[in-house]
């Protein structure tokens, strides 16, 4: 359904290395620099960080959540102490399973150096 999705920030070398470690436990490579940007490309979509072009200051969407779809709770997990561990900050619930409508799922949600709240989600088979 989605090619991609940006994300502004304040301070792009910051968030470079924070989507760096998270997006690395994903099997990710770290991000290519492209003028103000950085892009993460994975078979499935593209993430993008970049400084606002229009030169206004980055802002946080309110109610908006990234969620990444990780292969187990131990790659949330790492996911989620690889965020903390660059910037990032944990937000919602503790990272765990969840019950809800569609059953049981993994859930860690962190915050990223400019407040955007990203998701790790597994949903077991």
């Amino acid at each position: 359904m989605f090619s991609h999705v940006m994300v502004g920030v304040k301070d792009l070398e910051a968030s470079k290395k924070f989507y760096d470690a998270v997006l690395g436990t994903l099997g990710m490579a770290p991000g290519v620099a492209n003028n103000n940007r950085y892009f993460y490309r994975s078979p499935t979509g593209t993430f993008g960080i970049t400084t606002p072009i229009n030169g206004e200051p980055a802002s946080v969407g309110n109610g908006s959540t990234i969620g990444f779809k990780v292969s187990s709770p131990e790659q949330g997990a790492a996911f989620h102490a690889a965020g903390l561990a660059n910037g990032g900050v944990t937000c919602e619930d503790p990272p765990g399973f969840r019950q809800g409508p569609a059953g049981s799922i993994y859930l860690a949600y962190l915050r990223d150096p400019d407040g955007h709240k990203i998701c790790a989600l597994h949903r077991p088979g």
